[in-house]
């Protein structure tokens, strides 16, 4: 370990007052990115960070070999069949990007070409080469990638600084020449006209909420282009598709807990949006076309949602096809020819049911493992009896099987391969329940080694997340193997605010119940101990963005409940930033969080539990706190103000921030550099649990 002294962030009163209450932030002056001083402070917490960690060069070194290794660096997803083409990306051996590649279907060709060692599809043709187009770039994304219905033209948009702005452009796929047509400034997403003739996209607004959809005629200036429909609630984000039909292109907007849609005819671009049903306070619907009708999926008067229907050629009222079902929750809706496939969670799993459309009887997909996850994967074409599906477990690499849909049939198209010798059989996967404090059973799934020994000897690591009704359901990792077969035990903690017990679980953790999400954890965390997994002082926590607020909730909470915490891109700052409707996304979080600036039960209510604001002279857990300077959804003041705080107030606490200076939300983009980040995290984790050596 270093004995450099870690940096101190000078201090600059600046007073808050709301509902009575003064409050001196000292450090909100971090929140200036161009002020030299964050920079300054920014770089000097890297560089403590770099010689605090610099005993663990090799170890890093060591999981990035074994990430690298374990994965097939040539590789190819499975192609997705889209009328005449075959549609994949690439990856190739050192580098960083996705190739996006497409190949005309063979006569005779009815299930993908899978090539067994990865190579390029015979007759191949690269529609866009991440590599080429990222250069020399420290950061590279892409926005959104479609291809126009005719497969003429290919619309991208690149982010070369993380702060998810994109530049919009087009190609010609048939000439290979990329287009004159150029849009700044766009948000992910977009959607063709049937013809190829004209583009729909997304812009934001200064809180970078998209708001305003926009029409581009292909081959005319920017500045030509007609703005389509613009959302003037602040609490709405908008967004745009084009339906699995290609009949419709969809405008859709959403608040945390309302939403609606309108449509526009593919082959007429030029007409204005038709909606479908207005919004009305607490009620969200989702649109699939399906034929003559409008499938509606919705939660009026139905908690967990429920299907229903309404004319294409009229929209009205919603004729129900499937019942509200308290306890399964229905997701999403897959509208082909002949079937709908439902996505659904109940019992804290996922699931797909199938319903045929002539009359034959409903069915759920069925599995063997105990606990999984299972979800619609790419169902390019309408007219089909073939589902495709994604799958995976804890142990079993993501699988794409494709179902028929008239017998039920899976047949297994590609799983992830893992190198190296991996054998699914040396691990177990369980699911066990912990008690809240209030007596809610909370699911947690565990995988680990086997022969695990039962009596607190081994180390573990909890993640979670909570919040948005996002599920963290559970999946593969080749980086988690670094962990696990050094003996750790993993656990994910499926905490209220999340999705996975259905919608009450989630408002169960939100607003004014948001503790919960914070008490559940450690609950989960005080399982793991009672039940024999592990004990406090091998217990690392982590999580990231809103699961990011809950590490710094339970640092606070209970901070002898574990070893140490990682924290990413953490929400530690919940309350200015909710108070400050001038920030990106604040208004949008209202429903999600309370609005401080209006209610003061909101307000004592998450100065209650905000990890800044409750920095006490305690002794924390050993903490990682990891941010990006262009994260434009947890801006990296938040980490760094929470830092700066922990340093003046509790001296002791062993703090170290390491931010990415030219990324965003989701850290490095390439994946190299990911791996590195990873591997970063794993062995700081493996560190403090003992087994660095």
């Amino acid at each position: 370990m270093t004995t450099q002294q870690p940096p101190v962030a000078k201090k600059v009163p600046s007073e808050r007052t709301h509902h009575g209450d003064t409050v001196v932030d000292e450090y909100a002056w971090l929140l200036s990115k161009e002020n030299p001083d964050t920079i300054a402070y920014l770089t000097a917490e890297n560089e403590y960070t770099e010689a605090a960690t610099a005993h663990l060069a090799g170890l890093r070194e060591t999981v990035f070999t074994e990430i690298k290794t374990r994965t097939k660096e040539t590789d190819l997803s499975l192609p997705v069949r889209k009328k005449g083409h075959w549609y994949y990306a690439r990856t190739e051996e050192g580098k960083q990007y996705a190739i996006h590649c497409r190949r005309a279907v063979l006569d005779g060709e009815t299930a993908p070409p899978v090539p067994a060692d990865g190579a390029p599809l015979d007759g191949e043709e690269v529609m866009l080469d991440g590599n080429a187009l990222a250069g020399d770039s420290e950061f590279f994304a892409l926005g959104t990638l479609s291809v126009s219905p005719d497969g003429q033209r290919l619309a991208y948009s690149t982010d070369f600084s993380g702060d998810e702005r994109f530049t919009l452009r087009i190609k010609d796929l048939a000439s290979g020449e990329t287009l004159a047509d150029e849009v700044p400034g766009v948000f992910y997403g977009s959607a063709w006209s049937a013809d190829g003739s004209t583009l729909f996209y997304l812009t934001v607004d200064d809180a970078w909420r998209p708001n305003k959809v926009w029409r581009h005629v292909v081959g005319t200036p920017s500045s030509d282009d007609v703005v389509v429909y613009e959302e003037p609630d602040e609490r709405f984000w908008v967004g745009v598709g084009l339906t699995r039909s290609e009949k419709f292109i969809l405008v859709e907007c959403s608040s945390k807990i309302t939403s609606e849609a309108r449509y526009i005819p593919a082959d007429d671009p030029s007409a204005e949006p038709v909606l479908i049903a207005p919004r009305r306070q607490g009620v969200e619907y989702h649109v699939e076309h399906h034929g003559h009708r409008f499938l509606i999926l919705h939660n009026d008067g139905a908690e967990d949602f429920e299907l229903a229907y309404t004319s294409v050629d009229a929209p009205g009222g919603w004729t129900t096809l499937i019942e509200h079902q308290p306890g399964t929750r229905l997701i999403s809706v897959d509208a082909l020819a002949r079937h709908l496939v439902v996505s659904l969670r109940r019992d804290g799993l996922t699931g797909l049911r199938v319903v045929p459309l002539d009359g034959g009887s409903e069915y759920d997909i069925s599995f063997p493992e105990p606990i999984y996850t299972v979800e619609p994967g790419d169902n390019a074409e309408y007219d089909t009896s073939v589902f495709r599906l994604a799958y995976t477990s804890l142990v079993t690499p993501d699988s794409v099987y494709d179902c028929d849909l008239d017998t039920g049939a899976l047949t297994l198209r590609k799983q992830k391969p893992v190198l190296g010798g991996f054998d699914p059989e040396r691990y177990e996967q369980t699911r066990e329940w912990a008690v809240a404090d209030d007596g809610t059973k909370v699911p947690i799934s565990l995988v680990y080694r086997r022969g695990t020994p039962r009596d607190g000897s081994a180390p573990a690591l909890i993640y979670g997340y909570g919040s948005y009704e996002a599920s963290m359901d559970p999946w593969f990792s080749i980086p988690r193997l670094s962990l696990i077969d050094r003996g750790v035990v993993y656990a994910v903690a499926h905490i209220r605010g999340g999705g996975e017990m259905g919608r009450r679980w989630y408002e169960d953790g939100k607003l004014l119940a948001k503790r919960n999400t914070f008490t559940d954890f450690v609950a989960c965390a005080e399982h793991l101990v009672k039940a024999g997994w592990t004990s406090a002082d091998k217990l690392i926590a982590r999580g990231g963005s809103a699961g990011g607020l809950l590490m710094g909730a339970v640092a606070n909470l209970a901070p002898t409940s574990f070893a140490g915490i990682v924290a990413q891109v953490p929400f530690v700052d919940p309350l200015n930033t909710i108070l400050d409707p001038s920030l990106p996304l604040t208004v949008i979080e209202w429903e999600e969080w309370g609005n401080p600036l209006e209610s003061p039960e909101v307000y004592a209510y998450m100065k209650g539990y905000s990890p800044y604001e409750n920095v006490a002279d305690r002794q924390y857990p050993a903490l990682l706190v990891m941010t990006s300077l262009n994260d434009t959804r947890v801006l990296f003041h938040e980490p760094a103000k929470w830092v700066a705080k922990l340093r003046a107030t509790a001296p002791a606490t062993n703090v170290l921030l390491k931010t990415e200076m030219g990324a965003g939300h989701g850290g490095p983009s390439g994946r190299y550099d990911a791996w590195k980040e990873e591997a970063f995290m794993t062995a700081w984790t493996l560190d403090r649990l003992g087994l660095a050596g």
